[in-house]
């Protein structure tokens, strides 16, 4: 299948629902070298899915496989920093908040709006977060 296609296919499957797609370098038989792509979906997505792929690339086949799924509790919150407003989002575990990620879409914008290096800014932004939620993600 044309390498084109797969840009295609991730738009459209993310735009319908799925949690994630990736690809990865395999070989099939005779040592062949291909690209198997795969989606993590709703179980209830799973024939649309199928579909999809059966329709949409040159497979003549779909394998597929149930997984369990632990997710933590999710909040979100905005937080002011010297650029501006960021989303954040705050992951929780047993009650107490184990992580805290600022949004990519918002750090992008404010790093191509004040010209800074997008790392620079998100290793700014992160401190920020660690101050404002107490937390000491590194031990």
């Amino acid at each position: 299948m044309s390498s084109e296609i797969y840009s295609y296919l991730y738009e459209k499957i993310l735009k319908d629902g799925a949690l994630d797609v990736y690809t990865e370098s395999i070989y099939m038989k005779k040592n062949r070298p291909a690209t198997k792509l795969s989606i993590l979906c709703k179980k209830s997505d799973l024939e649309k899915f199928i579909d999809l792929l059966l329709i949409e690339t040159t497979t003549f086949g779909v394998r597929y496989h149930e997984y369990n799924r632990k997710i933590l509790t999710r909040k979100f919150t905005e937080i002011d920093t010297p650029y501006g407003l960021v989303n954040v989002k705050l992951g929780y575990y047993d009650g107490k908040i184990i992580k805290a990620t600022p949004e990519y879409e918002d750090c992008k914008k404010i790093a191509n709006k004040h010209e800074i290096p997008l790392n620079q800014l998100l290793y700014k932004i992160n401190y920020i977060i660690n101050k404002k939620f107490d937390l000491n993600l590194l031990t």
